[in-house]
């Protein structure tokens, strides 16, 4: 491999921050914070805006755009369908 031309691929830590979640995993991301584990370890920290700890699919209180007092039934009454090609 040529030197110089490849992402730095390191330890990061991942933080959720509707949460405070979280993780360490491996990745090239550029992040201008640092974090000190409890191990003793410092790491690059980069900030999430959700994650897998506070997305609503995977903590289950995702609703259906089908289950919500149909929304879609009275759109489609008060504008018709849309045509078919």
């Amino acid at each position: 491999m040529k030197d110089g031309i490849h992402p730095g691929y390191r330890d990061v830590c991942f933080q959720d921050l509707s949460n405070g979640f979280k993780f360490v995993t491996r990745s090239c991301v550029s992040a201008r914070d640092k974090i000190t584990m409890e191990d003793g370890r410092e790491l690059p920290l980069f900030k999430l805006d959700t994650s897998s700890e506070s997305h609503p699919f995977y903590t289950g209180t995702q609703k259906s755009v089908n289950d919500m007092g149909g929304r879609v039934d009275k759109f489609f009454k008060k504008f018709g369908k849309p045509a078919a090609k």
